[in-house]
């Protein structure tokens, strides 16, 4: 079985994979049959990360730094989540859709790379091997009760309430 930071890395070169088919995609419909399952993606994914990983790390990460990044996290998902959405009032490959696109690539981006060289790590550092196992069996579990996305809300949430909750 693998431990969450391993199956949350998995996800995360899934979306690079993604986004980087996307400057391949021409016309409508491929960009639609890209980004489509790739934001879909996303969006299960954040809500993953807030339902198992945040609040075990805010409880089990290095103190001085584990609230800050969570409530870094749950801001970065907000505004993934936020560019997804503007992203979807908009006809694949005009400006608008575009521009949604870039902002949810961007946002990610940034997003993966704190959390690979902070939470992640952090986590690893301070969790037991057992957390994180037991950790990732929930995580393959989420997804496998919310088959597309179902019975999620995408909603934004607040960073500090988020973090209030959990401690």
């Amino acid at each position: 079985m693998d431990d969450i930071t391993g199956l949350i890395l998995d996800d995360h070169e899934t979306f690079r994979r993604g986004f980087a088919r996307l400057d391949d995609a021409r016309g409508e419909t491929e960009l639609r049959a890209v980004w489509d399952p790739l934001a879909l993606h996303l969006d299960i994914h954040a809500e993953a990360e807030e339902a198992i990983l945040y609040p075990y790390l805010v409880r089990h990460g290095d103190p001085d730094i584990a609230v800050d990044e969570t409530d870094d996290a749950i801001a970065d998902h907000n505004k993934i989540r936020d560019a997804i959405a503007e992203s979807r009032r908009h006809v694949p490959g005009t400006d608008g859709w575009w521009a949604a696109v870039w902002q949810a690539r961007r946002e990610n981006s940034e997003h993966l790379a704190e959390e690979e060289d902070g939470a992640l790590a952090d986590f690893r550092r301070n969790a037991s091997r057992e957390l994180r196992l037991e950790l990732g069996a929930r995580w393959l579990t989420f997804y496998g009760e919310h088959p597309g996305g179902r019975d999620l809300l995408f909603q934004d949430k607040d960073p500090r309430a988020y973090v209030e909750e959990h401690r």
